[in-house]
């Protein structure tokens, strides 16, 4: 894997990948895959294949993640760029094509990213697609097809579909709203109006602040130099804001006008937004916080049914033993947590009774002594 895989040298500290299958897993050998090793560090790294095209043809990218350190916070994403990308100096600057996989951080940042370069500038999906995030490997799998739809999946199921030009943000809208139409005068969009039944009590009008009359002037005040004393400002305790009329419901109320629309001038369609040329080349290229997570399985195809298969023959054989072997190591470490702590107990009892041991023997002693004594 080192011969295929060339780690970036575009900063000195970036983290290193290490060959392995992690703590828990279903095969160890089938489920070793490339592992981030090292905690708060950005990592960079790519894989070349030979050059090719999806114009007139179905994508489908795929892979598996591990977040086996239950991530706090990092990427867990793949990057597909064309052949002219310089991987030695593969950044986060890099121009790519397509980034697709889970993103974590916190309680906010839980997503699958799905973003695609068009004319230079990336578009991410609108769409919000949860990623998974217990700590177990997981099949990611994007298609995207000559007819402009896409397709996301999660362990072979899909989450998430669409057609691309609805979905991201690549071309103008088809439509736009009339410019030479305007809402009549007479259109009332208000839910709510002022109840005009609705009137001021005569005691409102009460002013913000009050002078503090209880105040008095200090002795060593001096007009000369501080001025011409004045009794201080305080919170009035009977202010009670603006007035302002209750709401009731607008009995003209007329719902939101719907604006005429015409065709959008500046639209027009682009078949090809599914298309890339020359794509030659797999990164990942992300920042994590606390290392472990573990991505295997790498797929680039053209076969949606084939991708399938590949991941029930892959991730589909090795998730139950992966999840068996995790909850038997779990079990074991609880048992040994409990066998510890039982023994910290017994020990802290067993010291106990003999201080108290000890305790008694002082007494019976100081006891025979004082009898002596008298």
């Amino acid at each position: 894997w080192q011969k295929r895989w060339m780690n970036s040298e575009y900063k000195p500290d970036l983290g290193k990948f290490k060959l392995a299958a992690g703590k828990f897993y279903g095969d160890a050998v089938r489920d070793k895959g490339l592992q981030t090793s090292e905690n708060s560090k950005f990592y960079a790294i790519s894989s070349r294949f030979k050059p090719f095209s999806n114009k007139g043809k179905t994508l489908v990218i795929q892979y598996t993640v591990k977040h086996e350190q239950k991530i706090d916070c990092g990427g867990g994403y793949v990057k597909i760029f064309s052949s002219n990308l310089d991987q030695k100096n593969l950044s986060g600057d890099s121009h790519y094509y397509i980034m697709f996989g889970p993103d974590i951080c916190g309680s906010e940042t839980k997503k699958v990213h799905v973003i695609l370069n068009y004319k230079n500038k990336p578009h991410p999906i609108k769409k919000p697609i949860r990623c998974k995030v217990d700590g177990y490997t997981h099949l990611y799998t994007l298609i995207i097809r000559p007819d402009q739809t896409y397709e996301v999946k999660i362990d072979n199921e899909m989450v998430a579909s669409g057609n691309l030009e609805d979905d991201l943000d690549f071309l103008p809208p088809r439509k736009i709203n009339d410019p030479t139409v305007r809402k009549p005068t007479d259109w009332d969009d208000r839910i709510q109006i002022d109840d005009p039944n609705d009137v001021k009590p005569e005691d409102w009008d009460e002013p913000e602040y009050i002078m503090d009359t209880s105040a008095e002037q200090p002795e060593d005040w001096d007009d000369a130099v501080n001025g011409e004393w004045h009794y201080p400002m305080v919170k009035n305790p009977l202010y009670r804001g603006e007035w302002k009329p209750r709401q009731i419901d607008n009995p003209n109320y007329r719902g939101v006008w719907p604006h005429p629309q015409i065709d959008n001038p500046n639209y027009s369609p682009d078949f090809s937004i599914y298309s890339y040329e020359n794509i030659s080349i797999i990164g990942l290229d992300i920042w994590q916080v606390r290392a472990g997570t573990i991505f295997d399985n790498f797929l680039i195809t053209d076969d949606e049914v084939y991708a399938e298969d590949f991941g029930d023959e892959t991730w589909g054989e090795t998730k139950g033993p992966e999840k068996e072997m995790n909850i038997k190591q779990t079990e074991e470490e609880q048992e040994r947590e409990r066998v510890t702590e039982e023994k910290y107990f017994e020990q802290r009892f067993k010291k106990k009774l003999e201080r108290k041991k000890e305790s008694g023997n002082d007494r019976a002693v100081r006891n025979t002594v004082k009898k002596e004594e008298l």
